[in-house]
């Protein structure tokens, strides 16, 4: 990521917005989009697709073909829903960016994936702090076309709402930053993307199968629940699903317990390799080694 000239504005919830309905729905206004900002959804979605191919796993790449969503303009979301819903029961609904953490739960447990409506400015091209309109549209929408990806959704809003209710809530969403935005997957061709915060990032799609620095260690539950991870920079672990399919079977599993010997257990830092990890890359760390020591800015 590189750091931004401008200040950012604030949405949603980080800009205090007030909400004229209870599940903080907007209209998405897709006629006021200006022709500035479909310009940036072009830029971004053409220098996405040169990247993809090779390295993006085959579901996003069938999710994509299959939508309507193309290089000329913001995708509509009542076009995007009604494909979705035929397909896998989803559709798109528009907010301000940022909601409450029970509100973004309730919406994916019924089915709704709340996307951010606006998209950011011409020199925030490669970094913003809040997910925006090609984050949530582009990263995400493809794979919810995929129906093994499109229960685990569902079912992280349903264990969100619980997990929120017990306090155990930094637990949980350690397990949808690991796979949803940032989840790599085993394929026949090699290691592929899935994550959303990476198939819509052009420095980290390269980063994360192809640099040096990463660790790249294989999925296991409680292992992922224990990790912190990074939220201002590229990840220094990835973890490596052995196929899709295996988020069906982690879809069905009860948490409870997981919890209960995970508050117990100690935490562990981004770029640790555990004795017991399966390891498919260790990384050298040198670009986060470099990033403290001030070498790269």
């Amino acid at each position: 990521m590189q750091s931004q000239s401008h200040e950012s504005a604030k949405h949603g919830l980080a800009a205090g917005y007030q909400p004229d309905r209870p599940d903080w729905t907007i209209d998405q206004g897709w006629a006021n989009y200006t022709a500035e900002e479909h310009a940036v959804w072009k830029t971004l979605y053409e220098r996405q697709s040169r990247l993809l191919p090779g390295r993006a796993c085959d579901e996003f790449i069938r999710g994509m073909q299959d939508l309507p969503i193309g290089p000329d303009q913001i995708p509509n979301f009542e076009q995007l829903s009604e494909v979705l819903t035929k397909r896998t029961g989803w559709q798109v609904v528009a907010v301000p960016c940022l909601v409450p953490d029970d509100v973004f739960f309730e919406h994916l447990a019924n089915r709704r994936f709340p996307s951010g409506q606006f998209i950011r400015k011409p020199h925030e091209l490669d970094y913003l702090e809040e997910p925006d309109v090609f984050h949530d549209v582009f990263g995400h929408v493809p794979l919810l076309m995929n129906p093994v990806i499109a229960e685990f959704i569902q079912a992280y809003g349903k264990g969100g709402l619980r997990a929120n209710q017990r306090g155990v809530l930094d637990k949980l969403a350690r397990v949808y930053w690991y796979t949803v935005e940032f989840g790599l997957v085993r394929q026949p061709e090699g290691l592929r993307i899935y994550g959303a915060g990476i198939v819509s990032s052009s420095a980290e799609t390269v980063f994360s199968v192809e640099d040096h620095s990463p660790n790249r260690i294989g999925f296991e539950l409680e292992r992922v629940m224990r990790t912190l991870y990074r939220i201002d920079d590229f990840q220094e672990t990835y973890f490596v699903l052995d196929k899709i399919d295996d988020l069906l079977a982690l879809a069905q599993v009860d948490f409870d317990p997981y919890y209960d010997r995970v508050t117990k257990a100690g935490e562990h830092l981004p770029g640790d390799v555990l004795d017991s990890d399966r390891v498919f890359t260790r990384g050298t760390g040198r670009y986060h080694t470099q990033k403290r020591e001030g070498i790269l800015a």
